[in-house]
């Protein structure tokens, strides 16, 4: 993704255990605000910290790197098979991919002949269809050209279409492991909406998936038992049918979230930091 930097200023932190029971490692911090995390295949993290407007890398072995530069204040960021960068750019109001040597494509900028309000957060299906919603939160309401808070479906061929328009304001989105369900936090409503998607990204069956949550919703996943996984006032999971499984509690409050090849294992961005959270329970050093 281009020349990486290091960065200084990061430090790691303690292991410790919550009072749930459940492994919690900060493996990064001294942040400005994360959001974004997104796995990459070679064993590493990427995530955004906003107002810096910069993308970063995270590993194991080498740490915290900067791989990119004036981001236009990426925000929710998701990677291809082909290790490409989609980037929900809030400041720039625009979706781009960033491609392995570093170059930059603007894949959405406008819609009906006006301005994005923000993007925020941006999913991908393995067939190059992707999600991304389109709030308009703070002082991005005075700048809006849109008359309504968007969910979009962006095609392989960058056509956009419109899934939803809400006077609400969506945040997270996440797509099922087997790419028909789509998922949209609503911050408003403290809720979760599902749709179906069909072959070609139809959306169709609006429905309420989870209502009730603690705290205004934003990041979200989906695991292989169908569970979403929502970054709150605490990081909540709950089953296929909305029902509250767990709440794990961080000591910062979560924005969003990404599972790593080890699908028991998640990587949180939480304000000023990054967590790793194991979620059977185990100690770091006995995971891979």
């Amino acid at each position: 993704m281009g020349l990486a930097s290091p960065l200084l200023a990061v430090h790691q932190s303690e292991d410790r255990q919550n009072e749930r029971g459940t492994a919690v490692e900060r493996v990064a911090s001294g942040f400005k605000f994360t959001e974004g995390p997104a796995w990459l295949d070679d064993g590493a993290l990427i995530f955004s910290d906003i107002p810096p407007s910069r993308i970063l890398k995270w590993s194991a072995r080498d740490g915290v790197q900067v791989i990119r530069e004036n981001s236009g204040g990426a925000n929710g960021n998701a990677v291809d098979g082909r290790g490409r960068i989609y980037s929900c750019e809030g400041t720039a109001r625009r979706v781009t991919r960033t491609g392995e040597r570093g170059k930059v494509e603007v894949l959405a900028e406008s819609f009906e002949g006006k301005r994005l309000n923000s993007p925020n957060d941006v999913a991908l299906r393995k067939d190059g269809h992707a999600w991304f919603t389109d709030p308009a939160f703070g002082n991005r309401e005075d700048a809006r050209e849109l008359p309504f808070n968007g969910v979009f479906h962006l095609k392989p061929n960058r056509e956009l279409e419109v899934v939803a328009r809400m006077d609400r304001r969506p945040n997270g989105v996440a797509i099922s492991p087997d790419g028909r369900v789509l998922y949209v936090a609503v911050s408003d409503e403290r809720t979760v909406r599902a749709w179906d998607i069909g072959g070609n990204g139809e959306a169709s069956n609006q429905r309420l998936a989870i209502a009730g949550i603690e705290g205004p919703p934003d990041g979200l996943k989906v695991d292989e038992q169908g569970n979403v996984y929502v970054a709150a006032n605490k990081l909540a999971i709950y089953d296929s049918r909305g029902s509250l499984l767990k709440s794990i509690p961080l000591s910062e409050k979560p924005s969003n979230l990404c599972f790593s090849a080890n699908a028991r294992t998640l990587f949180v961005t939480a304000r000023s930091s990054v967590f790793r959270v194991f979620l059977d329970g185990r100690p770091p050093q006995a995971q891979p």
